[in-house]
């Protein structure tokens, strides 16, 4: 990386067809190469949206955008404006940038090949707007910059920050007074664990003003799947609260710019919150979506009966996972290899047992986990020393565990429970026994829940308990859903201990004519539909 400021002083301006630069870009470059540089291109009316909001600022002089890539920021404040405005851009890939000053020749933007965070903290602007890198703490150098955080602001954040906020931190740092942000984050911050310090510091801190949330039926982003939001800031004293609003289309984005226009004006279908209201522990979701478990009583949360966590992380599914074919060619014995279930879609039951896991592995799917517990096999070595010449033992996960190949002890777990879904959670009654990586995660119960096993997993199937659970979902885009497993255990269920004996007979009784006719190819759904309708007059207020 070169740290060497390389301005560029042109002449004239490309007129804004950015989304043909940026199509040509795509095509000229490899996905690979915009992946490691997490280049997902903004498209050109929510760019217009947020430049309109940066030059709300009528004393606006100076603009950075700390990750400049093609220059659609740049484009949308002059298609706004002819004022004299400088715009400062900065970018970390080369390739980009070489392509970025062929397209930009205006006298007043100036282009550096500079990483954002690790220097010119000095500098300050009337205005910054910006779409950061989305990295996760595994794929950039997390822990210096969590170091530079903590020096230049007083706040030490978890080694799972996302980069993307980090970028944001800084700019609030950077904004001069009068001046405004506009960024367009992931939003997977405003409800994860991560995001607990970076809401706390936004709270205290003040400035942010809106935080507007793009609830559209498609994913925004080519190639990325995350639901976006966009946080307006300003550095005045206008107003001491922070408004949450949902946008489901560009025409309603465009609707919202009016009102934006007016601001400290409240907005029409947002919620308005003075900050002493907002608690940074919170999931922010309850602040711009209706919450489902507020339609129901009789609720507990589901870490009373138990505790989820996830499945095992092998850093290396291609290499610890095998098939009869691939256990045959490498001649690995029995003794070395455990069950698994490493996918979800090898799953299409709630209940899962020995006599299905035997069809999978007679299929030659990879159901099979190498469990290194000694070195006295040859073959065994060898594939060790395999693993280590196809640089295996380097990989992030293996490179912290001693030794590399040695999985996580854990378990199987009596019930397990989807990571990502598209239409509700999934959970699998474990009657195998055996274990899983990281598709599904694992429940394990408490002794006090243990013999109620059978009426928890029943409420689990439920319609109406998977639409409590979506309270602590997490949005990926496109119907994407994910929960981590703390969101689980967060999340209310219904408290067995409000089930008369007469219910939990009647419960379990229909539960298990549902779990006796499933694999016979029966229609379930009359048994399923009255374990629901039980459970919901439970729970209903």
């Amino acid at each position: 990386m070169n740290s060497k400021k390389e301005v560029i002083r042109c002449y004239g301006f490309l007129e804004p067809k950015i989304m043909q630069d940026e199509k040509e870009y795509c095509q000229s470059v490899s996905l690979e190469h915009r992946k490691k540089y997490a280049q997902f291109f903004t498209p050109y009316p929510i760019a217009d949206f947020m430049a309109q909001w940066i030059l709300g600022n009528t004393d606006c002089k100076t603009i950075l955008d700390p990750a400049f890539g093609l220059g659609v920021f740049a484009r949308a404040i002059f298609d706004n404006t002819d004022r004299n405005i400088n715009i400062t851009g900065l970018e970390i890939d080369s390739l980009i940038l070489s392509q970025a000053r062929k397209l930009n020749h205006h006298l007043n933007v100036n282009l550096y090949h500079q990483d954002y965070i690790s220097q010119d903290w000095q500098e300050n602007y009337d205005g910054i707007i910006c779409n950061p890198p989305y990295f996760k703490f595994h794929d950039y150098d997390n822990k210096t910059n969590l170091k530079e955080i903590k020096q230049k602001l007083g706040i030490t954040l978890t080694g799972f920050t996302n980069l993307y906020t980090l970028f944001l931190l800084k700019s609030i740092y950077q904004l001069n007074p009068n001046g405004r942000i506009a960024y367009i984050v992931p939003s997977e911050f405003l409800n994860s664990d991560y995001g607990k310090k970076i809401k706390d510091y936004l709270i205290k801190d003040g400035k942010l003003r809106y935080v507007i949330i793009l609830d559209f039926a498609e994913n925004i982003f080519t190639d990325a799947i995350t639901t976006s939001s966009i946080l307006l800031f300003a550095h005045d004293k206008k107003s001491q609260d922070l408004e949450f609003i949902s946008v489901k289309s560009l025409t309603e984005l465009n609707n919202l710019q009016t009102e934006l226009n007016k601001y400290p004006q409240s907005l029409t279908g947002g919620n308005k919150l003075n900050y002493s209201q907002i608690n940074p522990k919170l999931k922010w979701r309850l602040y711009y979506q209706p919450q489902q478990s507020l339609n129901f009583k009789n609720l507990v949360p589901f870490s009373a009966y138990g505790k989820v966590v996830r499945g095992i992380a092998t850093g290396a599914n291609d290499y610890f996972t095998f098939n009869l074919e691939k256990q045959k060619h490498y001649k690995i014995p029995d003794c070395y290899l455990l069950p698994c279930i490493p996918k979800a879609n090898y799953i299409n039951s709630p209940f899962f047992n020995l006599a299905t896991f035997e069809e999978l592995k007679e299929k030659n799917k990879k159901v099979l986990l190498l469990n290194v517990t000694d070195l006295q096999n040859e073959n065994v070595k060898k594939y060790i020393q395999l693993g280590e010449e196809n640089q295996i033992h380097k990989k992030h996960l293996t490179s912290h565990r001693k030794p590399w190949y040695a999985i996580e002890k854990r378990p199987p777990s009596p019930i397990w429970v989807s990571v990502f879904n598209r239409n509700g959670l999934r959970f699998i009654k474990n009657e195998a026994k055996i274990r899983n990586l990281t598709t599904f995660h694992c429940i394990y119960l408490n002794l006090l829940s243990a013999n109620r096993e059978d009426l928890l997993f029943a409420y689990l199937l439920t319609d109406v308990s998977k639409k409590i659970f979506q309270d602590n979902r997490r949005e990926y885009g496109q119907g994407l859903e994910k929960f981590e497993p703390n969101d689980l255990n967060s999340s209310l269920v219904v408290n067995l201990d409000c089930i008369t004996v007469q219910e939990e007979i009647k419960i379990i009784d229909l539960f298990q004519r549902y779990r006796k006719n499933i694999f016979s190819n029966h229609t379930q759904s009359e048994f399923l539909k009255e374990i629901n309708e039980i459970f919901s007059r439970i729970i209903t207020k």
